[in-house]
């Protein structure tokens, strides 16, 4: 299933304009953003977003009955195999939606699931640390490119999140 790209300079929550896009009769679609000014994660809590790295969502209607849990270790899957090809490390996940290589977060996932018009979608926000990573108390991070096999950018990275998901959303 081909995506629809919407390419925003800022915003305030990708995940916030997937809703915006659902609620104007959106079935699918991408939302990427240079600037992100209140990225959020799990339970609220605030997603540090350092200009370079890479803000993105991606929402799409589900099956009424899917599981929640079942989609969200799908959906860091497909992350992590997106990003593994781009580094020399191996990439695993820390449950329930980080990504970490050698033991520091690289990437964080939120999902949410709304119900609009009797259809339930979920969206799944998407922050990589490509060329800097923030710094979180007692929580170690990283970049892409401390660990890649060449310098990376927000369009190479988004290029392979965008295909994997593409290649496997009917089968999520």
């Amino acid at each position: 299933m081909k995506l629809i790209k919407t390419n925003l300079k800022i915003s305030n929550s990708t995940n916030d304009e997937a809703i915006k896009r659902i609620k104007k009769g959106k079935n699918n679609g991408i939302i990427i953003t240079q600037i992100q000014k209140r990225g959020r994660g799990r339970y609220g809590k605030k997603w540090i977003s350092i200009k370079g790295n890479l803000f993105m969502s991606i929402f799409f209607e589900i099956k009424e009955k899917s599981l929640l849990k079942k989609i969200t270790k799908d959906n860091c899957h497909l992350v992590k195999k997106s990003l593994s090809n781009l580094v020399k490390y191996k990439i695993s996940i820390k449950p329930p939606n980080d990504l970490l290589i050698m033991g520091k977060k690289v990437c964080g996932i939120l999902q949410e699931t709304i119900t609009y018009s009797k259809k339930k979608f979920i969206i799944i926000g998407i922050g990589v640390n490509i060329k800097k990573n923030p710094f979180i108390r007692n929580y170690p991070t990283t970049n892409l490119n401390k660990h890649a096999y060449t310098k990376l950018n927000r369009n190479i990275v988004f290029t392979n999140i965008r295909k994997t998901f593409e290649k496997k959303i009917g089968k999520i």
